[in-house]
């Protein structure tokens, strides 16, 4: 699907299909309002114009519907986003047990004190590396954490986008 083949899809389809991109529903329906987009640079700039001018309860809500790293499983997203997920943590389902129960406690450590879910662009990290990542987010002013979860959630909004397009 290219981005012609998108901006012919009815206001509920296109916003369906964002949403397997970015789980922020504000988000995927300001991009379908914003069509036509015409080359795929086109989409991808207005995918980051519109992520940047969001709420904080917009990134709350697409981190919401991220699985945990280490996880493959979220109530909250679509089959397709899942497949993504699982795809983009590849390298991180490689972790020994011990890395596995360290993100697992990383996780619910980080939730518990920024009170979101950490988000990390994965793609072509290993476990030891996302851990090191955790690890460092950890105890940060909770402002510039939130910050930079939004900025990880671009980043893998931009590889979606792309893969969806790719399809």
């Amino acid at each position: 699907m290219g981005p012609a083949d998108w901006n012919g899809l009815s206001r509920q389809q296109a916003i369906q299909e964002m949403l397997h991109c970015c789980g922020s529903r504000r988000w995927a329906e300001a991009m379908a309002d914003r069509r036509p987009h015409g080359a795929i640079e086109d989409l991808l700039s207005t995918a980051d114009s519109i992520w940047l001018g969001l709420q904080d309860e917009d990134w709350l809500e697409a981190f919401h519907c991220h699985p945990r790293i280490g996880e493959s499983n979220s109530a909250y997203a679509s089959e397709r986003a899942l497949k993504l997920s699982t795809q983009e943590q590849s390298e991180a389902q490689r972790a020994s047990e011990d890395e596995r129960l360290a993100l697992a406690a990383g996780n619910l450590d980080y939730e518990g004190f920024y009170g979101f879910r950490f988000i990390v662009c994965a793609s072509g990290r290993s476990a030891s590396e996302i851990l090191a990542n955790l690890r460092s987010r950890l105890n940060r002013e909770r402002r510039i954490e939130l910050m930079e979860a939004a900025e990880q959630q671009r980043q893998i909004t931009q590889l979606r986008i792309k893969r969806w397009l790719e399809r």
